[in-house]
């Protein structure tokens, strides 16, 4: 997906590419990526700290806010495509690490912080364009439970990385489904007697 939007003028301007990337990269919330800051990530050590969510209030406008819960603060370990993919982005600010503090991550074309309602329209419209209009962040946030199951990791470990509460909604949710081997067809063999 983020090869396919690398080639839309429309999303490179609203710098969607990198933020897909991320997104594919961690399985974080729509809101917690949008309200990330440069000093949640520690490049050298490959780590992101989830601690803030960017979201819309009514009567204040949009808020940069602790996550919902306290398994929704996370620390988490970044695939090294997406270490080096910020590591571009820093490159490109040419700041040092003080000035990039707490500027946001990933900020809105403008500067600023994402609104995460903007941002997924945004992102509606160049998956269109793209031809994957059935796309979602969370599809993004599925793959990445469903990758982690088929990798062998345990349903605790991808709510864990997605900063579920309880596995079952990442179970119930999030996991794609399998063929299973459910033991169903070897008893259910006597009805051919």
């Amino acid at each position: 997906m983020r090869a396919a939007l690398s080639y839309d003028e429309k999303a490179i301007a609203r710098d969607l590419p990198d933020l897909v990337a991320f997104l594919m990269s961690t399985g974080l919330r729509i809101g917690e990526a949008c309200g990330l800051t440069w000093n949640a990530v520690d490049l050298a050590a490959g780590t992101l700290e989830v601690r803030a969510a960017a979201v819309r209030v009514r009567g204040q406008g949009l808020v940069v806010e602790s996550t919902k819960t306290d398994v929704g603060t996370r620390t988490r370990v970044l695939p090294h495509r997406c270490v080096a993919m910020l590591r571009d982005r820093a490159d490109r600010l040419n700041a040092t690490d003080a000035d990039r503090g707490g500027r946001p991550l990933l900020p809105a074309p403008l500067g600023g912080w994402r609104d995460p309602s903007n941002t997924q329209a945004d992102l509606r419209a160049a998956f269109a364009a793209a031809g994957s209009d059935w796309v979602t962040t969370h599809t993004f946030r599925k793959t990445v439970a469903t990758l982690m199951d088929h990798a062998g990791l345990s349903s605790r470990a991808a709510a864990d990385q997605l900063g579920h509460t309880n596995t079952s909604m990442t179970t119930d949710v999030y996991l794609g489904r399998r063929v299973a081997a459910t033991g169903a067809a070897a008893v259910l063999e006597v009805l051919d007697t």
